[in-house]
């Protein structure tokens, strides 16, 4: 099977701030990731108007058995596949 290229969806979103943004960011990620082309470990979020400074929302790094962790991106302690609140 050939791999086809890649794309990037951008979706505008109005949010109070950051944080706001990437915790709706968030949401969107983990319910996309139900599509199987959806890459939610990818997620970024940028200012509509600087778009070339994004701000990754989740670790991304890859666990064993390939898949991805699911905390956020500046999480501490080690990588999880099990959500945890803040």
């Amino acid at each position: 099977m050939v791999e086809r290229e890649r794309y990037v969806v951008h979706l505008p979103v109005r949010a109070a701030d950051l944080a706001g943004a990437v915790r709706l960011a968030r949401v969107l990620a983990r319910w996309a990731g139900v599509l199987s082309p959806a890459d939610p470990g990818e997620t970024t979020v940028s200012a509509e108007d600087e778009q070339a400074i994004r701000h990754r929302v989740f670790c991304d790094l890859r666990m064993p058995g390939g898949r991805r962790c699911l905390l956020r991106a500046d999480h501490d302690g080690p990588c999880s596949r099990r959500l945890t609140r803040h």
